[in-house]
């Protein structure tokens, strides 16, 4: 099969594919185009109310809400299940009693039929607010003694007593307004009259339970009423205690931007308030920090400025001097008097003046250069690149090799990768190489070695001093022998920092052969693939 499609398959497979995006891109347009539902809307229509909200009404608002509810559910369950226990309770006592009556019923019965005698009515205990009706499944009502029958049986009840089992509750009114709860169980068999079914019907007035169920309302509704009350002082007593770090939070941002204080508020507590309380001190803490190196930055520049340009004004008032207009020319204000006798120089001497500004400029240039490489005191922003940090030496010391002729360089370099910014990488390198060729004597040697992501540069010049080893990467540091050496005190700056933004670090010693050695470590690996283990070891100091 043929990897390469036609020309002709080509075009189908394009027409196809734009049919494929014009059909997709139409289905979008009317999924844009379809209005919004009922249910999009009220959710729109609420979130914009919402936003005009305090945040502490909506958390005492949703506190109130949440306990008032969980009160009001809790009370509601609480009803339900004690109301059902009692009505449960008022049955089976209502029951318990019928089955009683219903055994006295058969009893009786059962004597008289022995006796040979009928029984016009049954004589049976009477219970509180309860009536008792005796009847069979012919629809005959018996009476009972001193207890009239004020409760007409209905076609359920004669079905109870045609079946011979069973029982059946009903609750009705009567037209006293009572209402009256009844329960029909049949009366047992009697074997002597198979023929003859007969049941019993008890109703009981159901007053006391309405009234207890009444009283049982009435608190729940109380309870309700007063969980609500107590929701309400919760959500209050939450949204002013909840949202209290964050108007200490407000009032800390609201003075700093105030004042400009960046002083650190308290923190108190360990939850979520607290950890942005010092988030934000970390915020204010790296603010401070960050324009306390500005302020010394500027100062410090300022200091370091001022020597050249002061050198470079006074060389150029002296050729303005000299190549000015003559004595009778003299412009008013220049400080020369009129008719004296312009300056003269060599050639030799004028040539050192223009060479000396020259080198003024490229200075205060390098110094400028420094300055905005040091401004940005933030890792750089674009994407790490693969970077080979050996390659990155080599080129380095090509460049070097080219401004100091006069010097020997010993390389020893292994492969290192890491994941970097290779002009900064650069510009640490080559500044390192530049401070040794700077100290080293003519026709001294520069040795360089780089192994397990540690750069090593040495010299052979006369060394750093113990007092000045821990400040030799400082911002504008100089020691006393290298203020008379040209260069701004900021090279090795820049690589402290070129290492910290990528993770490593520097250090600064003695070097064997008396001059200085100064170390780059930048974590990597060695190889090219990346490794499956975190990155080496630190080395050894």
């Amino acid at each position: 099969m043929n990897p390469f499609p036609s020309a002709e398959q080509q075009g189908q497979q394009g027409l196809q594919e734009q049919q494929g995006q014009r059909g997709r891109h139409g289905q979008g347009l009317q999924e844009q185009e379809r209005p919004p539902g009922r249910y999009e809307r009220l959710r729109a229509k609420i979130t914009e109310l919402m936003s005009h909200v305090p945040l502490r009404t909506r958390i005492t608002a949703l506190v109130m809400v949440a306990v008032g509810v969980s009160v009001a559910l809790a009370s509601i369950a609480a009803f339900v299940t004690v109301r059902n226990q009692i009505l449960s309770q008022t049955d089976s006592t209502l029951l318990n009693h019928a089955n009683q009556a219903a055994q006295m019923v058969h009893d009786q019965d059962l004597e008289a039929y022995q006796l040979r005698q009928s029984l016009p009515y049954f004589d049976l205990p009477s219970y509180n607010d309860s009536n008792v009706v005796v009847f069979n499944s012919e629809e005959q009502t018996y009476r009972v003694k001193d207890t009239p029958p004020e409760v007409t049986p209905q076609e359920a009840d004669y079905t109870v007593a045609r079946t011979g089992g069973g029982s059946h509750f009903r609750t009705f009114t009567t037209d006293n307004g009572i209402r009256v709860r009844t329960v029909t169980v049949a009366v047992p068999q009697n074997p002597a009259l198979p023929s003859e079914q007969k049941a019993v019907l008890l109703a009981q007035s159901t007053h006391d339970t309405q009234q207890t169920l009444g009283r049982l309302t009435l608190v729940s509704v109380l309870v309700g009423i007063a969980g609500i009350a107590v929701a309400g002082s919760a959500g209050i007593t939450v949204g002013r205690t909840g949202l209290r770090p964050v108007d200490r939070l407000t009032e800390a941002t609201e003075y700093v931007a105030r004042t400009g204080d960046l002083r650190p508020i308290e923190v108190q507590g360990t939850d979520e308030l607290a950890r942005l309380a010092t988030s934000f001190n970390a915020m204010l803490t790296a603010l401070a920090r960050s324009q306390e190196h500005q302020r010394r930055l500027i100062a410090d520049a300022g200091h370091e400025l001022r020597t050249p340009l002061t050198s470079m004004r006074t060389n150029i008032d002296l050729l303005a001097q000299v190549f000015g207009p003559g004595s009778e020319d003299a412009a008013q204000g220049s400080g020369e008097v009129p008719g004296s006798p312009r300056p003269r120089i060599s050639d030799a001497d004028r040539a050192e003046l223009i060479a000396d500004v020259r080198a003024q400029m490229e200075e205060l240039s390098v110094l400028v250069g420094d300055l905005v490489e040091l401004s940005r005191d933030t890792k750089p922003q674009a994407a790490p690149e693969p970077v080979n940090l050996g390659d990155i030496v080599r080129q380095a010391v090509d460049r070097v090799r080219r401004r100091a002729p006069y010097l020997k360089f010993d390389i020893r370099v292994e492969p290192w990768f890491l994941e970097g910014d290779p002009a900064a990488l650069e510009r640490a390198v080559t500044n390192l190489l530049d401070n040794a060729a700077k100290w080293s004597p003519e026709q001294g040697t520069v040795t360089v070695r780089l192994a397990d992501g540690l750069l090593q540069v040495s010299d052979e010049g006369p060394g750093i001093a113990d007092a000045d080893l821990p400040h030799v990467f400082e911002r504008f540091y100089r020691s006393p022998e290298a203020r008379t050496m040209p260069g701004s005190g900021l090279g090795l700056a820049i690589v402290r920092q070129a290492a910290e933004n990528h993770g490593g670090r520097v250090a600064a010693a003695r070097a064997p052969s008396g001059g200085a050695l100064l170390g780059l470590w930048l974590p990597g690996r060695s190889t090219e693939a990346p490794a499956s283990d975190a990155g080496p070891a630190s080395p050894s100091a």
